[in-house]
């Protein structure tokens, strides 16, 4: 279904689409028109593709580039698809040629993503969302000093950068060896050092992709990043330093992570900026303001 809705798109195509009557549909948080927006720019497809699939919910998400106007362009679906009709388009389309152009050039996404959890240690969906919505606490408001279920491999791609963890795990020991060398730290370690301080809320939490069977869970989420005195913070060293925004800052953001063992691995994400306090076009006022995560 991801793959034939990205055909239609383009070719510009509706009518290939098996699309339910009344189907919702939204392109970075705002309602249209099926058929609108990126369907009337977009110019072919890219390399990257990340495919995430909640067959019990029916539920399927797709993590790739495509072309705009010839140019690489980042881009995330989901839908909600019901007796092989589509109910819910839900896109984000997010114009960074930089990080676009990052992911087309890894092309392919790591394989841990792909692979299964013994069914023995397979964990319950609710399980993997409380888990991943561990990661997102930890981020808000970090001390140093919150409960992290995060493996010391793990190792996090971001808008086609490798922000955390040993790059060889994400990008391959070739790719990793020709990056310019500079200190790495991980996923843990960050966490550890209360540096994301200045993120002062983390809200819509939507877990809207979760598969057991490969231990993987989705979200979307805003990050609200404080300006002001929230941009003074100590860490957990005890050095007191000024980071994050100097005006009130949103980050729109769509991460997937790997939980195997009760620990998030590698963990994958993309984000844009966004008008400060934007909710996502799926939630009410009410759940978009909660920090409390939703599984859809």
């Amino acid at each position: 279904m991801l793959d034939g809705y990205v055909e239609a798109l383009v070719a510009h195509d509706l009518t290939r689409l098996p699309v339910d009557r009344g189907a919702r549909f939204t392109e970075n948080g705002q309602r249209l028109e099926l058929g609108d927006g990126l369907w009337r720019t977009v110019t072919g497809k890219g390399n990257y593709a990340l495919r995430i699939a909640d067959v019990e919910r029916g539920q399927a998400v797709l993590m790739g580039t495509v072309r705009e106007a010839g140019t690489p362009t980042i881009f995330i679906l989901r839908l909600k698809v019901a007796a092989r009709r589509i109910a819910e388009v839900e896109t984000l389309v997010i114009r960074n040629q930089m990080a676009a152009e990052s992911l087309d050039r890894i092309r392919e996404p790591r394989r841990v993503f792909f692979e299964t959890v013994p069914a023995a240690e397979r964990l319950s969906r609710a399980e993997l969302a409380r888990i991943a919505n561990m990661y997102f606490s930890g981020i808000e408001r970090n001390d140093g000093k919150g409960s992290y279920p995060i493996d010391e491999t793990c190792a996090r791609l971001e808008n086609g950068v490798v922000t955390a963890g040993d790059p060889a795990l994400v990008l391959g020991a070739a790719a990793a060896a020709a990056l310019p060398p500079r200190p790495r730290t991980g996923c843990l370690e960050q966490f550890k050092s209360g540096v994301f301080f200045y993120v002062t809320r983390i809200r819509d939490r939507r877990f809207v992709a979760v598969d057991p069977e490969r231990g993987l869970a989705f979200a979307f989420a805003f990050f609200d990043n404080g300006s002001g005195e929230a941009r003074h913070g100590t860490l957990a060293d005890g050095r007191k330093i000024t980071s994050g925004p100097s005006i009130p800052w949103t980050w729109q953001i769509a991460e997937v992570f790997k939980i195997e063992r009760g620990k998030i691995g590698p963990v994958e994400s993309v984000l844009h900026s966004v008008p400060y306090g934007m909710g996502s076009g799926w939630s009410s006022y009410e759940q978009a303001m909660s920090s409390q995560p939703r599984l859809d």
